[in-house]
C-alpha cells in the first residue's frame, strides 16, 4: 500500500515545498493551508493518482494540517480525560519529545490517507 515513490512524494512536498509563510501560518489560516495542500500535491502528479484520490490527498492535507487534527489523535491516545495541549501530550512529557511524536503521528497520517487514495481511488 505504501511505495518509496510515495514516501518521497510525501517528503518533497510537505518539507521541501512548504515555505516558511505557509509553515508559520497554515494552523491559522485557511488560505494558507489551502496553498500549502496545493503546493504538497504537485509531487504526487508525477504519481499519476486518479481525481479522486488527488481531492483525497489535497482535501484531507489541508483538514489534517489546518486544524492540526494529528494532535487530536494523539490527545486521546493519551488519555482524553486530560486537558488538551498544544502537541497532545501531557505537560510532564519534555516539550521537544512532544513535538516529534506530534510530527511523527502527523507524518503517519498523512502517508496512511495517501497510501489508500493512490491505491484505493
Amino acid at each position: 500500500m505504501i511505495t518509496a515513490d510515495q514516501l518521497l512524494a510525501h517528503a518533497v512536498g510537505d518539507y521541501l515545498l512548504q515555505s516558511h509563510w505557509m509553515a508559520q501560518r497554515k494552523t491559522s489560516q485557511s488560505f494558507a493551508a489551502t496553498v500549502h495542500a496545493l503546493t504538497y500535491a504537485l509531487p504526487f502528479l508525477l504519481l499519476r493518482p486518479s481525481w479522486w484520490a488527488l481531492v483525497v490527498i489535497v482535501g484531507s492535507h489541508f483538514l489534517i494540517d489546518r486544524f492540526r487534527l494529528a494532535r487530536v489523535v494523539c490527545w486521546v491516545k493519551n488519555g482524553p480525560w486530560r486537558e488538551p495541549t498544544a502537541t497532545g501530550y501531557p505537560d510532564d512529557v519534555p516539550p521537544w519529545l512532544a513535538v516529534w511524536l506530534l510530527v511523527i503521528a502527523d507524518n503517519t497520517i498523512h502517508v496512511a490517507i495517501n497510501g489508500a487514495a493512490l491505491r484505493w481511488l
